[in-house]
């Protein structure tokens, strides 16, 4: 049985971007060693869902070239669920009506947006719980 993976972001990225990242890592690690992984992006986390944001981090030279965008992919196509947290959305100015604008490409193929009941459901259903 393969164990399932609950990793949750609630770090917000602008006061520890590197454990955002490691989150991130960690969770692309997870689904490239054949776990179930479900990602929960929650509070300030949310905004490494938000493409300008993800544009900042690639432009500033800080990881290498590419690295940050092959990982959220791996997520994105590779991970069972990814769910983010409407409210917290909300809080950092992306709605459901202007999601598209503000969001990685493709979002509404791979993100459910949610909230507490979300959160409860993931982390009873996994084996392994990782919060970053």
């Amino acid at each position: 049985m393969t164990k399932k993976f609950f990793v949750k972001i609630v770090t917000d990225p602008e006061v520890d971007l590197r454990k955002c990242i490691v989150g991130i890592a960690c969770a692309a690690q997870a689904v490239n060693d054949g776990y179930d992984v479900d990602m929960f992006f929650a509070a300030n986390g949310v905004k490494m869902l938000h493409s300008e944001f993800i544009a900042g981090i690639n432009n500033s030279g800080m990881l290498p070239d590419g690295l940050l965008d092959e990982l959220l992919n791996t997520i994105t196509s590779g991970a069972k669920k990814v769910y983010c947290s409407t409210g917290s959305q909300a809080a950092n100015g992306v709605t459901k009506e202007n999601a598209g604008s503000k969001l990685l490409a493709g979002y509404d193929n791979w993100m459910t947006w949610s909230g507490p009941p979300g959160v409860i459901a993931l982390s009873a259903d996994s084996d392994v719980q990782l919060v970053y």
